[in-house]
């Protein structure tokens, strides 16, 4: 029995080999797990349809394979076969795909897989309807990926109007090498980092991001806090954090100003009429933004048991597609780390987030005589210019600022 990459999700299509959890003569039992794949967002586990005994890998560890890819061979009874199908298994496409695809067939039959464009799976079914050879389809993605609009924009304009794929940049030169005797640790980026890095350098090369800033004055949101935190332990058993105020306020807020709860689809602006909120977790393979669905709906207590949640399964490395995906805005909090103030980059293709920031006591003037230390946060958010006015950023993080600065005006709001 071959052992296939499964799909993984509409997004993905290739995966890095990060552990095998079984080895060559091992016994797999039905259901058992015998490799872990790295995908861009998560690791998944993949298990055995059968029970037998793994006679073969066929990609080593931090060997990238695709999605339908046979990477391991599990023979019943122990016999260490080989199938014949696993010789030309990246020269065959699936049958579905040949009987789907009557334009490409030949050119398809005769291209390895690692020759074959990178490209969703519903960017692929896409094509497969419209008998469109997808070599033939201009992507501006900066991975070279295809996706469903860039299939959807071949379709109706002309072949000799096809915009060219983006200019890859050229090689940058080796650095050079460090004196002899001066230590250095040369560390291979993981997949999951890899993909973080390009996707901030996609939404600084394709959205017009600017960030706007303002301050808050915690002293209400502390002193509520203070006030009712020994009866909200008690009758949630969960403690009344910072994040679901601010989850709240951006919720109120984004009621108020929709163009920030939205996304860019080609000429199209896409109102989003849900909130599901990203929060930004600090997690052991780089930051990750596990969404707190339906956040408008949900109550103080909710919200910090989902974020706690979350907050958890990403240290554990435990976070699902599910958890990860379709998030419409979002926010991160650098106070943790004790950041005074920054820019926050956008989570594309969202187009906007919010920054928090550390409390720190500053000087405040009350009036023209008096002067009075206050908790203080700066707050910044950072938005796509595209779509958004500077006069609704503004407004949209000064509407922030006056709920938390009379948090019970969040009963009424959110």
């Amino acid at each position: 029995m071959e052992i296939k990459v499964p799909e993984l999700a509409e997004s993905i299509t290739e995966g890095t080999v990060a552990s095998w959890l079984k080895q060559p003569g091992d016994h797999v039992e039905k259901g058992e797990a015998i490799v872990e794949l790295e995908t861009d967002k998560v690791n998944i586990e993949v298990p055995s349809d059968e029970a037998g005994t793994l006679t073969e890998v066929m990609a080593a560890e931090g060997d990238t394979v695709r999605v339908g890819e046979t990477i391991a061979v599990i023979s019943a009874g122990g016999e260490a076969s080989k199938p014949a199908a696993a010789e030309p298994v990246q020269e065959t496409p699936k049958a579905e795909e040949k009987a789907e695809q009557p334009v490409a067939a030949a050119a398809t039959e005769s291209t390895s897989v690692a020759d074959r464009p990178i490209a969703s799976p519903a960017a692929r079914k896409l094509a497969r309807e419209k008998g469109i050879d997808l070599a033939q389809v201009a992507t501006q993605d900066p991975l070279g990926r295809i996706r469903v609009q860039d299939v959807a924009t071949f379709e109706v304009a002309p072949r000799e109007q096809a915009k060219p794929a983006p200019t890859k940049p050229a090689t940058p030169a080796p650095a050079p090498a460090a004196a002899p005797g001066k230590p250095e640790e040369r560390i291979k980026m993981s997949r999951r980092r890899k993909t973080i890095a390009n996707r901030l350098v996609e939404v600084q090369q394709t959205a017009a991001m600017l960030t706007t800033f303002n301050e808050i004055d915690m002293s209400a949101v502390m002193a509520l806090r203070k006030r009712r935190q020994e009866k909200f332990v008690k009758e949630n058993e969960v403690k009344l954090g910072f994040m679901s105020f601010f989850t709240k306020a951006a919720v109120a807020a984004l009621k108020k100003m929709p163009y920030l709860n939205a996304e860019i689809q080609g000429d199209e602006i896409v109102l989003k009429k849900f909130y599901d909120i990203g929060i930004a977790v600090s997690a052991p393979d780089g930051l990750v933004v596990p969404v707190v669905r339906d956040a408008d709906k949900k109550n103080f207590a909710e919200i910090e048991k989902d974020i706690i949640q979350l907050a958890v399964k990403a240290r554990d490395n435990k976070l699902g597609l599910s958890d990860l995906t379709g998030g419409t805005f979002t926010i991160t909090n650098g106070g943790t780390f004790g950041s005074l103030m920054s820019t926050p980059i956008l989570n594309g293709p969202q187009v906007a987030i919010l920054g928090m920031h550390a409390i720190n006591l500053r000087p405040v003037a009350i009036d023209a005589e008096r002067m009075e230390n206050r908790p203080m946060m700066y707050v910044a958010l950072s938005y796509d210019h595209r779509i958004v006015d500077g006069k609704e950023a503004v407004t949209f993080l000064k509407h922030i600022k006056d709920l938390l600065e009379d948090p019970e005006s969040l009963i009424f709001e959110a």
